[in-house]
């Protein structure tokens, strides 16, 4: 009988101790902290990823470059417009003068007495070729420029051998560049500059010339002409011109 105990009491406490061993564990467990998902993405940026010292450099560059591309773009919004003031000043320089060698041609050829066999000759009426040109020059001043070409065409045509022919081969050219036929006012500038090489009218040919050539990125072309041009005819109003066309070229 007493054996029978011995093995009941021994029985027990093996089968208590591992219990007890399990409860021991639970309590351990709860007692840590719980693990954290791999997954979890708390530590992660929003983006997902920081960048690279090498995708900020490109940030950087890019910034600059758009910077660099600003400026750039605001001097030739400012050349633009300083050519424009440039050739605007010109046209009407050059406008008024030929207004007032107008009125003097006029009345140098009104004081010429008229031989008295002049008759049979029957010159050109100074006053009439006088007006054809003025009205000619009006059509061009008030920017009409189709019509003004066409009108100096017809005063060439019928007068080829009048002091102004120079001057109206001049408005044409120009009258093309205002029509930004550049093609064209280059062919009729350099026309003037070949059929009336000792006019005074060349340097303003020329000048224009450049305008055209700038027009038309021909810009090397371009710093050429209004070199020969301030070397030709220093002290000329398109030489001074000229100058500060290529102040602003280069």
């Amino acid at each position: 009988m007493k054996s029978v105990l011995n093995w009941m009491v021994v029985a027990g406490v093996s089968l208590a101790a591992p219990l007890h061993l399990a409860q021991a564990a639970d309590m351990t467990d709860m007692n840590q902290p719980l693990p954290v998902a791999a997954d979890a993405g708390l530590a992660k940026p929003e983006n997902g990823t920081q960048p690279t010292p090498n995708v900020l450099n490109l940030l950087r560059e890019i910034e600059t470059l758009k910077a660099e591309v600003a400026k750039l773009r605001g001097l030739t919004e400012v050349q633009a417009h300083q050519l424009d003031t440039l050739d605007k000043r010109q046209t009407d320089l050059y406008a008024d003068l030929d207004q007032r060698l107008t009125e003097l041609a006029k009345e140098a050829k009104a004081a010429v007495p008229v031989a008295p066999d002049a008759a049979t000759v029957a010159p050109p009426d100074a006053q009439v070729e006088s007006a054809a040109y003025e009205a000619a020059l009006k059509l061009f001043r008030e920017d009409s420029y189709t019509a003004a070409i066409a009108a100096f065409k017809t005063f060439l045509k019928t007068y080829p051998d009048s002091a102004l022919a120079p001057n109206a081969q001049y408005w044409i050219g120009y009258s093309y560049y205002a029509l930004k036929d550049y093609k064209t006012s280059l062919a009729q500038q350099q026309k003037l500059v070949v059929v009336y090489p000792t006019s005074a009218k060349v340097p303003d040919a020329l000048l224009n010339i450049a305008s055209n050539e700038i027009a038309l990125n021909k810009l090397a072309a371009a710093r050429k002409t209004l070199e020969q041009l301030v070397a030709r005819y220093p002290g000329t109003p398109a030489a001074d011109l000229a100058s500060r066309r290529l102040a602003t070229l280069k």
